[in-house]
């Protein structure tokens, strides 16, 4: 069987992930002198830790013991693996993916793996790790598989507006959103991810002005292709997080699903962030 590995920054539903049977390799979060990996962490304890914290907390990739072993143990079960990975852009994961793929092939030179890097995070790589895993589920070959995978990384966007800018800037994660600065007086931006790295899609005056646009944006790339998928995301903002689903649902008459952003993406964009992550066929 073909078996999916992705990391623990595509925030999938846990009913979808247990479904599809999709492996999850952790990255960890440094705070307050603790190191825990992030799949371990209840989101709404870590935000409420991290405002009274006096430092932002910082991430790392998942160790190598952990990649390796959840490499192995699939191959040792007679499976294939197509692992999909948080953008080379934003953390050394994908790297660390190869390496281990190196490792797992010199002891077990007939095993089969594909490592993807999605160039994106949370469910824009959550909907990647999906539909590769329900390729798999219908028993499509290894190329179908990743065909399935890139597929959707060529056909999707993750549109957010974070509250402020203040913990992408001092996470040093802000990438083509860097011109921000020095002109951001009362200016909403909303964010995408482009080229592996976080950019401006547009900018508006308020936050509420910034919820339509991502809708707008959202709707347009609807009139020319089908939906495969959304799901709204928000960092510990659950009731604008609502808000924004009762929106679409009302436009699209589906019921959308609510996903609160963890630890890893959270610290680095922060609390009251705010947006979709969507695919098109």
């Amino acid at each position: 069987m073909i078996k999916i590995v992705t990391d623990s920054t595509s925030y999938i539903p846990e009913q979808e992930r247990l479904k599809y049977d999709i492996s999850i390799v952790s990255l960890g979060v440094h705070l307050n002198d603790q190191v825990l990996r992030e799949v371990d962490i209840k989101n709404d304890t870590f935000y409420e830790e991290m405002a009274k914290s006096p430092e932002i907390p910082t991430s790392s990739q998942p160790t190598p013991g952990e990649m390796y072993d959840t490499f192995e143990n699939l191959i040792k079960q007679g499976n294939s693996i197509v692992a999909i990975f948080l953008s080379s852009e934003m953390s050394g994961t994908y790297a660390s993916a190869h390496s281990t793929k190196d490792m797992i092939i010199e002891k077990y030179p007939h095993a089969e793996i594909e490592i993807l890097d999605s160039r994106t995070n949370c469910m824009q790589l959550g909907f990647t790790a999906l539909e590769a895993a329900k390729a798999a589920s219908e028993g499509k070959n290894i190329s179908e598989v990743v065909a399935a995978a890139q597929a959707v990384i060529n056909h999707s966007r993750f549109l957010f507006t974070p509250d402020t800018l203040t913990y992408l800037k001092k996470g040093g994660r802000i990438g083509g959103a860097a011109a921000l600065f020095g002109t951001l007086l009362q200016i909403k931006p909303i964010l995408t991810v482009k080229d592996g790295q976080t950019s401006v899609f547009t900018k508006v005056r308020t936050k509420k002005k910034a919820i339509d646009a991502i809708i707008q944006g959202f709707m347009s790339d609807l009139a020319e292709c089908d939906l495969g998928d959304v799901i709204v995301h928000h960092i510990n903002c659950e009731e604008e997080g609502l808000a924004l689903a009762k929106a679409l649902e009302t436009q699209l008459g589906r019921k959308i699903q609510i996903q609160s952003i963890g630890p890893v993406i959270g610290l680095h964009v922060g609390p009251g962030s705010i947006g979709l992550a969507y695919f098109t066929k």
